[in-house]
């Protein structure tokens, strides 16, 4: 599908989500063609050449688990991206539903396990190309795919933050950041998206967004607190967990995963070639010992059923 700027421009759009980075928008085009356009908050910051030259090695990007750049556009004082519309929304919206408080529903191991090996895979991949980093890595900058796959977006562009901008970021965005990097002038790194990835672990878990530093408050008792929050569910009639010996034994695995990912000491952490590695050696054991597929009967496909839906557009 070509379409030009002015295509764009005239466009009905109606707004998503406001970030640290810019606004994004679901675009409507005449034609009736959907994309997804995010705003860049500053459009002078990097010089031209050095965010079209970015934006050219974020455009090859190319992976089942991350949400493709399609275009970009620089026009005076304006700089957009063009990215494929997911109408499944957000893992954010998964979890936590319509709440605003942050609060939601821990996922069955079963769905961890499917997530956190989508999300290892992108993230190593982009970690594989160009020593890049994802950056902001949180379950609202997850979105779902056709078939409820997890699928990376806004992934490589904090490049784009003027480090003298004054502008603090959420309260969230924060504690999904590795110590070391929440000083929003100091780069990001490969060893910061495994922290990242470790906090969103967590909120797969727990169904507990990260408005506090979880490593700070809970220290070598975060598995004790991931367990209490599981346990609520099971005493309010909502079992995350069957309570059997094989879930405890996955449940481990995930929070042995978690709790290496979110090492104070960056050097401490894993790769995330060695996260991916854990994450199918658990994913293996589960399917030996269960003999079951990736979705838990009643678990993840309840889970998905009862999102709104929009009509599915194949973009």
């Amino acid at each position: 599908m070509s379409y030009s700027l002015e295509d764009l421009l005239k466009a009905s759009a109606e707004t998503l989500g406001r970030g640290t980075m810019g606004s994004t928008y679901k675009a409507v085009m005449e034609s009736g063609f959907i994309v997804t356009v995010k705003r860049l908050k500053d459009a002078s910051y990097p010089r031209l050449n050095e965010f079209r030259r970015h934006m050219d090695l974020l455009g090859k990007l190319r992976h089942p688990h991350l949400v493709p750049l399609r275009a970009y556009f620089q026009a005076k004082e304006e700089r957009l991206l063009v990215y494929d519309y997911f109408p499944n929304g957000s893992l954010f919206s998964l979890i936590h539903g319509s709440r605003t408080s942050g609060g939601g529903k821990p996922l069955h191991w079963t769905s961890c396990l499917k997530i956190a090996e989508d999300l290892a895979s992108g993230v190593l991949y982009i970690h594989q190309n160009h020593g890049l980093t994802h950056g902001n890595l949180k379950s609202s900058n997850v979105l779902l795919g056709s078939d409820f796959e997890s699928c990376l977006t806004d992934y490589g562009l904090t490049l784009f933050r003027d480090p003298d901008s004054l502008e603090e970021p959420s309260a969230t965005t924060l504690f999904y950041r590795a110590p070391e990097c929440r000083d929003l002038r100091k780069p990001t790194t490969q060893q910061a998206d495994v922290y990242s990835f470790g906090v969103l672990l967590l909120e797969l878990l727990t169904g507990k967004t990260p408005f506090q530093d979880l490593v700070q408050e809970h220290g070598s008792d975060i598995p004790r607190w991931v367990r209490s929050v599981r346990e609520e569910e099971t005493e309010s009639g909502d079992d995350p967990a069957s309570g059997n010996e094989a879930s405890e034994e996955k449940l481990q695995a995930l929070l042995n995963i978690a709790m290496a990912c979110v090492s104070i000491a960056a050097e401490n952490r894993p790769t995330m070639r060695e996260v991916l590695r854990m994450i199918r050696d658990a994913r293996a054991e589960a399917q030996v010992s269960s003999n079951s597929s990736d979705h838990s009967p009643g678990r993840w496909s309840d889970t998905v059923q009862s999102l709104p839906r929009e009509e599915h557009l194949s973009i």
